[in-house]
């Protein structure tokens, strides 16, 4: 009888956001400081530090019906919302202190795909 196989370990994840045209979607993400490859005419992705976003072309995307959502983990919400304001694209919402520890803000793409971004207050 063969041994009991051991669960996989998980590496790594990416976050696959959908979008209606990927060429807006490439440079809407190096605004935001993304290095962005285009890997066929339907899909890129965008990697910032250890994160890695996906952009997958739907041409049939509702963004007011269905759109993508993502959390990122920062060190500095209030600078990165900063930034992000400075590129001049999207809508950039200011960080605000929560409850549960941490400050928190949020960016909506093109393709109403929403970025949450939040950071440790105490860190």
């Amino acid at each position: 009888m063969a041994a009991p196989r051991r669960p996989a370990n998980l590496v790594a994840a990416a976050c696959v956001l959908p979008v209606t045209d990927v060429d807006r979607s490439i440079e809407h993400y190096r605004a935001l400081g993304f290095e962005v490859a285009k890997l066929t005419d339907e899909y890129a992705m965008a990697q910032r530090g250890d994160t890695a976003l996906h952009l997958s072309l739907m041409p049939e995307l509702d963004p007011l019906k269905g759109a993508g959502c993502v959390y990122l983990y920062v060190d500095d919400a209030d600078g990165l919302a900063q930034e992000w304001v400075e590129a001049g694209v999207g809508r950039t919402v200011a960080p605000v202190d929560t409850d549960y520890g941490l400050r928190e803000g949020a960016h909506v793409d093109p393709d109403n795909n929403l970025l949450r971004f939040g950071a440790d207050i105490a860190g």
